[in-house]
């Protein structure tokens, strides 16, 4: 059976605890990350090694070595072949990843090298598709590639703007690669983005704001540019089965 008849949630877990939540919540796979705030980031050594061997679902980290635009330097495209490297040490099940060129079409040279470095493992692209100036063509680009799925919001801010394009990449697709909407999907608007898209494999955070246990609070500086230091995001083991539960109604 091919994957996109295989109806199914990815979540976008942001560290180990996250992924923890995710399975128990009923998701078929994590995409595993750092960094949502960037739109995340490749995750430590330690966060990809305790999910593979604690975790039953599949983990895909993203190799991702920053913020920022898709176009990498020689000396990030290297970090992101080791990272790889690592990733297919621990038996990962596979890794998700993407490179532009100057003028905003895939790097086929570049995302071939990655391909091929990642064997066995298959690779996903991520949301740098949604940053290519052609998707038609960028979809035909990534199939030549051999790239399992990729994940789009349909170009637009959100899964649910971009659904009567994300609807058109599925009929486009037909099969021969997985169209996995993603962006600002949750409980409200699956169902729609089912109904609308024709998809069957979704990508989310499923995330919520944790307080900090912290009694002492020094209000008059800062460590980063996140506005409120004392909260931090883990994925909610109730939101993705919210979510599981939707999702499991496609036939």
């Amino acid at each position: 059976m091919s994957e996109e008849a295989i109806a199914c949630l990815e979540v976008c877990a942001n560290s180990y605890q996250s992924a923890l939540a995710a399975q128990n919540g009923g998701a078929g796979r994590v995409e595993l990350c750092d960094n949502l705030a960037e739109g995340g980031t490749t995750p430590s050594y330690a966060q990809i090694a305790l999910a593979k061997k604690n975790l039953s679902i599949e983990v895909w980290p993203i190799i991702r070595p920053r913020g920022g635009d898709f176009l990498y330097s020689d000396i990030e495209f290297e970090l992101m072949k080791e990272d790889i490297k690592i990733c297919k040490s621990l038996n990962c099940d596979g890794i998700v990843t993407g490179v532009l060129n100057t003028d905003g079409t895939i790097d086929k040279e570049r995302c071939a090298e990655l391909v091929g470095l990642a064997k066995p493992m298959e690779v996903a692209f991520h949301r740098a598709f949604d940053m290519s100036n052609d998707m038609d063509q960028a979809l035909e680009d990534l199939i030549s590639l051999n790239i399992k799925r990729v994940l789009t919001s349909g170009g637009a801010s959100s899964a649910i703007l971009g659904a009567e394009k994300l609807a058109q990449l599925v009929k486009k697709a037909n099969g021969r690669i997985t169209i996995m909407p993603g962006a600002g999907i949750n409980e409200n608007n699956i169902k729609n983005l089912i109904d609308q898209t024709g998809a069957t494999q979704f990508h989310a955070s499923a995330k919520e704001f944790v307080p900090s246990k912290m009694e002492f609070r020094n209000t008059e500086t800062k460590m980063g540019s996140i506005e409120d230091e004392y909260r931090y995001e883990l994925t909610s083991v109730d939101k993705v089965k919210t979510l599981v539960n939707v999702i499991q109604t496609i036939r």
